[in-house]
């Protein structure tokens, strides 16, 4: 059962993760002006992260409550660290640049944050196949 559920959540991140990639944020950016979907997308990446994170720490607990220490307990480990990572440390440089102007570091860490999202997606197909 614990399984089963676990598979669920993993899906439903990656679920997740693909609507806010491939819809949220390209609807925001084509619809609102800069200064609108700029505050819009601060407010609501911090909820993304966040129910991402609580997410994949239920699945990691499933996963210790089953005793699943294989390449996917890691995978899924990696994958949380990395939604708290990207909230609490990368977010907000990537404010604080787009903020002070400045546009290398910005565009570095806006790149940066597309990476680790994109690693996280293949990640949770891993986990899933």
């Amino acid at each position: 059962m614990f399984e089963q559920i676990s598979i669920y959540l993993i899906a439903m991140i990656l679920g997740i993760m693909l609507f806010f990639s491939f819809v949220i944020a390209p609807v925001v950016f084509t619809t609102l002006d800069e200064e609108n979907a700029r505050k819009f997308i601060r407010r609501i990446f911090p909820f993304y992260y966040n129910i991402n994170l609580g997410i994949s720490f239920i699945v990691l607990i499933l996963f210790l409550i089953l005793s699943n220490f294989g390449i996917d307990f890691y995978l899924i480990l990696v994958v949380t660290l990395l939604f708290a990572t990207s909230n609490y440390l990368l977010m907000p440089l990537i404010n604080k640049y787009r903020d002070e102007k400045e546009d290398k570091k910005f565009k570095y860490s806006h790149f940066i944050s597309v990476v680790i999202n994109f690693v996280q997606m293949i990640f949770l197909v891993f986990i899933l196949t």
